[in-house]
């Protein structure tokens, strides 16, 4: 019996090793798994680490880079003084004037009774006797001064007295007089053809008519608006470059078309103050309220002015920029009124004399 149970005991020892030997293997396979995973990790660490040592100098690039902003900011600075600097050159910025009708109306009336106490001898700046010799000499004053017109037609007038004079006068000898004044063949053509229409259709007498007035050559609304309200006593509005640059400052209108300037204002003020009213703003304009550097320091209407500021605030700074008799200099007419030297106005130099 005992025999019998060996016999039977003894296959099962191989069995037994091959199972030890396959739990072996996979304890080795399960080993050599893990030994890959473990050497996998060792790798990504290793690759962490490697990454984490390149990663500074990616901090000092930023770190380098950032002088580079600074530079440029330290460059940008220099343009926000300079902004800084220009800064006092721009003009003070104008008063928005919100007002009725009515209120302008009376704000535009009071500017002009303050501008006829200031200059209560305005008066026309170019010197004449009669109609035809302020008709030539106004349509000679385009593109000129008035003094430089005052200062040549003394000569022209003495040579050619009336129109009919002018008329047939010889063109080369009449530019060689206006030559002085600029655009003297221009000119010679309009005065002679002017004084051709005077003594061929208004038997050489200056029309007294607005109508008639425009249809001479060389003769506009303006032209016609200085002879009628000065030779005929008939009002009118003068829109000169003074006239218009002055009613836009105090806006009384912000029309630039002369004609358009001319009703706006007319219709501020009665048709009996157009002429002297064109006198005092056109005064004020040369003297006082000039068109690049205006004396706001030394202006009598400041108050009432939207442009305050736009020019030199400082009254003695601004007494410097005064002209004419307001800053102690000759005017444009060689012959000015009375009043006008009265008020300390002194005349023009003739011509060549200064």
């Amino acid at each position: 019996m005992k025999t019998t149970k060996a016999a039977k005991s003894t296959p099962v020892k191989p069995v037994a090793k091959k199972a030890a030997k396959k739990a072996a293997q996979k304890t080795t396979a399960a080993s050599g798994k893990a030994t890959g995973v473990a050497k996998k990790a060792t790798a990504t660490i290793k690759k962490a680490a490697a990454a984490s040592k390149k990663a500074p100098p990616a901090k000092t690039v930023a770190k380098k880079a950032a002088p580079a902003k600074t530079a440029a900011s330290k460059k940008a600075a220099p343009a926000k003084t300079v902004a800084k600097k220009a800064a006092p050159a721009q003009a003070a910025p104008k008063k928005a004037i919100v007002e009725s009708h009515a209120a302008l109306v009376r704000r535009a009336r009071r500017i002009n009774r303050e501008l006829a106490e200031v200059y209560p001898y305005a008066h026309p700046e170019l010197d004449f006797e009669n109609p035809f010799q302020l008709v030539i000499a106004t349509v000679l004053s385009a593109q000129t001064t008035d003094l430089r017109v005052n200062q040549t037609t003394p000569g022209l007038f003495a040579k050619y007295p009336t129109p009919e004079d002018l008329a047939a006068a010889n063109p080369e000898e009449v530019e060689e007089i206006l030559r002085p004044t600029g655009f003297f063949r221009a000119k010679t053509k309009s005065v002679i053809g002017l004084s051709k229409a005077l003594a061929e259709d208004f038997g050489g007498e200056v029309p007294g008519r607005l109508e008639d007035l425009v249809k001479l050559p060389g003769v506009g609304r303006k032209t016609a608006f200085v002879v009628l309200g000065n030779a005929f006593g008939r009002p009118g509005i003068t829109v000169d470059t003074h006239f218009g640059r002055l009613v836009r400052r105090w806006q009384w209108t912000d029309e630039t078309d002369p004609d358009k300037v001319e009703a706006a204002v007319g219709a501020l003020f009665p048709k009996s103050e157009w002429t002297m009213l064109s006198h005092h703003v056109i005064f004020h304009g040369r003297r006082i309220c000039h068109a690049r550097k205006p004396a706001c320091g030394a202006c009598p209407i400041a108050p009432l002015c939207p442009a305050y500021g736009e020019g030199e605030t400082d009254p003695e700074k601004a007494r410097k920029l005064l002209k004419y008799e307001k800053g102690g200099f000759p005017g444009q007419r060689l012959n000015p009124p009375q009043s006008y030297l009265d008020a300390g106005g002194i005349p023009a130099p003739p011509l060549g004399a200064g």
